[in-house]
């Protein structure tokens, strides 16, 4: 079978019109421009002959008629607020193509089903689509859900009027495997001129909020040794914590605070309120443990130090998922037959693979991204590495579903 280059990336450049944004896209979870790219993903996937829905999340399910057994292919349209074109929708076109590749073959002992998961992104509350798909409960994550301006996501559901809808669900007799392609959102590939990856694992996630409290007095007429320095001890942590994470000995653990405040905020009044998030992401379980009680002990002993309390609220637990070793040979199989060069890797970005995993057994596909640049409108990746990856993953589910 062979990948229709020109439709494929027509298809990827029409979508990247709806919420566009300089050379970027702006589609947050259940905007105008998200529901709008939903509906052109549910026609599209009609239009090949798929029996298409949206449910009462948001996602976007095509089913292929005919067929007892299935590959489900998929991503998400959502994006962050100003982000690239390709994260999330590469993958859900190459879904698309695939399965029309797949259908028009007529070789339909096995078919393909495709899927648009809502919320990837997080921007209520982030893999909500896929674990609704799978059944997992989380009912009252659902209830609980706000964005960052205080919608509800309960409300958000209802005025995008899907409240009452069915969800499709994951059915192991039927979906046999699930593969999702993506931009690496990385330098690696293109650093090392290497055309694929297949990602042997997605890491987990621990996130904290840390609050220090000490007291607000004059900056300048304070004496050191007689101060409550919140920001103090904010800010020794952040370099005692760093410390201790990189004495983990993991090669693939990474950390970022990427948000401080300061309360007052004056640069001559001592910091009555440092408040920061912390997060630190690797593929072991066993090194994640190790997070929790470093965050604590840290910021304990610096808040001793500067004559400061702390409070630690626990934010994000998200644990490490593998993917099928048998499938990541399949794709780095398949890339050698087509002549392209790859490499096993894991992914430090969540997807909607780590929840599918659990469930089914998963794989995923990256591609080069120019500069390594994601989560930005400057995101990109050429035309021929889009092309390829889309072949790639094309013959991959080709060879799987010749054997089921």
């Amino acid at each position: 079978m062979q990948i229709n280059a020109d439709r494929l990336l027509s298809d990827l450049r029409a979508l990247a019109k709806i919420g566009q944004f300089q050379t970027g896209v702006n589609r947050p979870a259940f905007s105008q421009d998200d529901m709008a790219a939903r509906a052109w993903t549910r026609d599209k996937f009609a239009e090949a002959g798929l029996e298409a829905s949206i449910d009462q999340v948001g996602n976007v399910y095509g089913r292929m008629r005919g067929v007892e057994r299935a590959v489900l292919v998929g991503s998400h349209t959502d994006t962050v607020p100003r982000g690239g074109w390709l994260d999330g929708a590469l993958g859900v076109i190459y879904a698309l193509e695939i399965a029309r590749c797949v259908a028009e073959s007529g070789a339909m002992g096995t078919g393909v089903d495709v899927v648009n998961f809502q919320d990837e992104e997080g921007t209520f509350l982030g893999f909500v689509g896929s674990c609704l798909f799978c059944g997992e409960d989380v009912s009252r994550e659902i209830a609980a859900a706000k964005n960052k301006d205080g919608t509800a996501l309960t409300d958000a559901m209802r005025e995008a009027g899907l409240s009452g809808r069915v969800t499709p669900q994951l059915d192991p007799k039927r979906h046999r495997a699930y593969f999702e392609a993506h931009i690496e959102q990385g330098p690696r590939l293109e650093a090392g001129k290497i055309d694929i990856g297949a990602v042997t694992a997605i890491v987990g996630i621990k996130t904290f909020r840390l609050k220090f409290r000490g007291e607000a007095n004059h900056g300048g007429t304070t004496p050191m040794a007689m101060r409550r320095d919140a920001g103090a001890a904010a800010m020794r942590f952040g370099v005692e914590m760093g410390e201790r994470v990189n004495g983990f000995g993991s090669a693939e653990i990474v950390w970022n605070i990427g948000s401080m405040r300061f309360e007052p905020g004056v640069s001559n009044i001592v910091p009555s309120l440092a408040e920061l998030v912390v997060q630190v992401r690797d593929v072991s379980a066993d090194v994640l443990a190790k997070v929790e009680p470093a965050v604590r002990e840290t910021a304990s002993a610096c808040a001793e130090r500067f004559r400061a309390s702390v409070e630690i609220e626990p934010m994000l637990d998200m644990k490490p998922a593998v993917m099928a070793p048998e499938l990541v040979d399949l794709l780095r199989k398949s890339a050698e037959e087509l002549g392209a060069s790859s490499v096993a890797l894991a992914s430090g970005a969540g997807h909607d693979a780590q929840v599918m995993s659990r469930h089914v057994p998963s794989v995923m596909l990256f591609v080069p991204s120019i500069g390594g640049r994601s989560h930005h409108i400057a995101e990109n990746t050429s035309d021929a590495d889009i092309v390829r990856g889309a072949q790639v993953l094309l013959r991959a589910v080709e060879r799987f579903i010749a054997k089921v």
